[in-house]
């Protein structure tokens, strides 16, 4: 494990004939000399000599010197800073442990240090060898001396038990383990064995849980399991460890349902981190029943069947009066009516089954009487939706404000209808209202909308409710009002269906019209009053929804560990305000504006780092024995030395820990001599024969 330079000297051959050609000369010469031995010749001694040199010289040999630079040794320090580290004062420890290894490596000359850390991985866990292997690929494997690891033992990569695997997966070199944390911890946690990601609303889902103690021998200890819903009180449930608890959740409405589940510490754990899990159900409604009656038919009658029939959450139930009672004809009915109209079973026996009823241009002809009329405003008044859009027939005798459904209507005609074009413009309360805020082509202050016109409105005095659409000079045209547990909402105008054929550039009447259905049904989304709260990553996400004037108030954010803030929300667009903050703590973060309360649920950011908080030499351990290295526990003893061993010596001892010597070298410069140069060899050649040729002469 040097760095300095130095000198090599050697002798090399670099024969002028191949081999396998000197090999049979040298056979040959041999055996001459040996016959000439045999035969007892006075000059055999001088020939074999001449026959030396001569297979010398074509040899080559040359002295070869060669100036070798070492190149230093590297050791990868891998310090892990995965979730799991951060538990009690494990940061600290391999703090410490990291800056001892670097001092102790700038002490050892010849020795290069690469520090290398272990990042999060998301929902993969610890990452080690993969980082290891990230490490590796930019280093030359000759000059690796080993690699030191400092980690709790939460990892989730290693190769187990396989030598090849390792050898792969360690360059080679020796894996020494320093283990944050403490040998026999203890730790408790909450397992959600299964759970739905959603539920019908008005139905049950249940929930399957498991609370574990992990490394106490013992299964069945009661424990005590707080339920938390929303904003509901919490229960408490009394259950076993290692045995499989059910848990039965009602869904009650749409939208998300964050449960929180948090077991009792166990007595000298870890950590409580993996105490708590969160489980968020979102409840979505059975298919949507909706009942579309068309007065007559006319050019807008498509418009509302294909918006309806083209979402598939809706079973639409629709019916056209295709001739009035008072209408006489002669035509058979056997011709004409393909199924009777269901009066008394749409509207008294299966009325409370839809979610939505719609009168499209429907005149009070008879059809209805009274006491049907008047089941449908019960029906609104206990929570279901009505949408009307009206025609010139909302101003003449049979106008449905005229019967029992007019005490629910929020606008009286005033009789006129008004037939010249005009442009819908959004209202300044509209702007803010979920239903018509952020159309595309809508008015921006007193400008005019990039939509096209209509020719036709009912003109009406709104005694309640908001005004969402209006005309040129400001009229209603489209109003929706709350009306005891339900809603309603008011078209005046019948000529909507233009935008749908594209005249004078259209308009936005599939959104308009679907926001305005769903809103009556309640969907959450489209709440004019609502507080939702999201966790996005690590973040906190808070939108404010109102369609009050004026800045929105101070949000009231509880985090899971019950650290309470004030914060104020931005103002991102009419009747919009959005809060964002950091949300690292996993569990249920709790938001209030006073009036109401969002729930978000923050899963951890690794749930295989928190599944087993316990630090243990259980994953990496046989990957550090089968590489030659170590497994030191730091929370045991010092920090081990760092001591240069060469190959095939142990790697590792009693507070010490082996970093191999690798010796890797560049070559600076070679100097070459020829041993046997050409004239060297042609004077003795010809020295010999002749000295030969004189002795056997005499």
């Amino acid at each position: 494990m040097d760095g300095t330079a130095r000198a090599l000297t050697a002798i090399a051959f670099d024969p002028l004939l191949p081999l396998s050609l000197l090999g049979a000369l040298a056979a040959l010469s041999a055996l001459l000399v040996g016959l000439a031995l045999w035969r007892r010749a006075r000059g055999a001694p001088l020939r074999g000599f001449v026959l030396a040199v001569l297979l010398l010289a074509l040899a080559n040999p040359r002295l070869v010197q060669e100036s070798r630079e070492g190149l230093p040794d590297i050791a990868v320090l891998l310090v892990d800073e995965s979730a799991s580290t951060r538990v009690g004062e494990r940061r600290a420890e391999a703090a410490a442990a990291k800056a001892a290894i670097e001092e102790q490596a700038r002490r050892i000359p010849g020795l290069e240090l690469r520090t290398v850390t272990v990042p999060e991985a998301g929902s993969a866990g610890t990452r080690l060898f993969e980082t290891l292997s990230r490490a590796l690929a930019e280093l030359p494997r000759g000059r690796l001396a080993a690699t030191i690891a400092i980690t709790d033992g939460q990892v989730h990569d290693a190769p187990g038990e396989n030598a090849e695997a390792v050898a792969a997966a360690t360059g080679g070199a020796p894996l020494h383990v320093l283990l944050t944390g403490r040998p026999g911890e203890t730790d408790r946690r909450v397992r959600i064995i299964e759970a739905p990601s959603f539920g019908i609303v008005g139905r049950t889902v249940e929930i399957r849980v498991v609370v574990e103690d992990l490394g106490v021998a013992r299964e069945g200890a009661p424990v005590t399991l707080t339920e938390r819903r929303d904003a509901a009180a919490p229960r408490l449930t009394q259950l076993a460890t290692g045995r499989e608890h059910r848990i039965l959740v009602p869904i009650e409405r749409a939208g998300q349902t964050v449960i929180e589940l948090e077991a009792e510490p166990l007595p000298g754990e870890v950590s409580g981190i993996n105490n708590r899990a969160v489980v968020q159900i979102n409840g979505v409604r059975d298919r949507l029943r909706v009942l579309l009656v068309s007065g007559e038919p006319h050019a807008g009658q498509r418009t509302w069947r294909r918006l309806l029939k083209a979402d598939p959450n809706v079973d639409l139930v629709h019916f056209t009066i295709l001739r009035p009672p008072e209408k006489d004809d002669l035509t058979p009915l056997n011709e004409l009516a393909l199924i009777a109209f269901p009066v008394r079973e749409l509207f008294q026996v299966k009325l409370r089954e839809f979610d939505l009823i719609i009168f499209d241009r429907f005149a009070n002809r008879g059809i209805l009487p009274p006491i049907y009329l008047r089941n449908i405003a019960e029906y609104v008044r206990g929570g279901g939706g009505l949408l009307l859009s009206v025609g010139p027939e909302f101003v003449g005798p049979a106008s449905l404000y005229n019967t029992p459904l007019g005490q629910v209507l929020p606008a009286s005609p005033t009789g006129r209808v008004v037939e010249a074009g005009f442009r819908p413009r959004v209202t300044e309360l509209g702007a803010r209202h979920p239903v018509t805020t952020a159309l595309a082509g809508a008015n921006a202050g007193e400008a005019e909308p990039a939509w096209g016109r209509w020719y036709r409105r009912i003109d009406a005095a709104a005694a309640r409710g908001s005004v969402l659409l209006s005309g040129a000079g400001g009229e209603p045209l489209l109003i929706a009002d709350r009306v005891g547990e339900g809603r309603v909402a008011l078209l005046l105008s019948d000529q909507i269906w233009l935008w749908s054929r594209g005249h004078d550039g259209g308009g936005p009447q599939a959104e308009i019209l679907r926001r305005a259905a769903h809103w009556l049904m309640k969907e959450p989304d489209l709440e004019e009053e609502a507080l939702r709260a999201r966790v996005e990553g690590e973040r906190l996400v808070v939108e404010r929804r109102s369609i009050a004037e004026g800045p929105a108030p101070l949000l009231e954010v509880t985090s899971p560990s019950g650290a309470t803030s004030r914060h104020e929300p931005a103002e991102a667009g009419p009747g919009r305000a959005i809060l964002e903050l950091p949300a690292a703590e996993p569990g249920v973060w709790r938001v209030s504006d006073g009036e109401r309360f969002a729930f978000a649920a923050a899963g951890a950011a690794n749930p295989l780092e928190i599944a087993d908080l316990r630090a243990t030499a259980d994953a990496i351990g046989p990957a550090a024995r089968l590489s030659g290295g170590s497994t030191t526990w730091l929370a045991q003893g010092a920090v081990p030395q760092l001591r240069p061993v060469d190959p095939g010596r142990d790697s590792a001892g009693a507070g010490w820990i082996g970093l191999r010597r690798n010796r890797d070298h560049i070559v600076t410069g070679i100097a070459d001599l020829p041993l046997m140069p050409p004239w060297a060899a042609l004077v003795l050649i010809l020295g010999g024969l002749v000295w030969a040729w004189r002795r056997e002469g005499r």
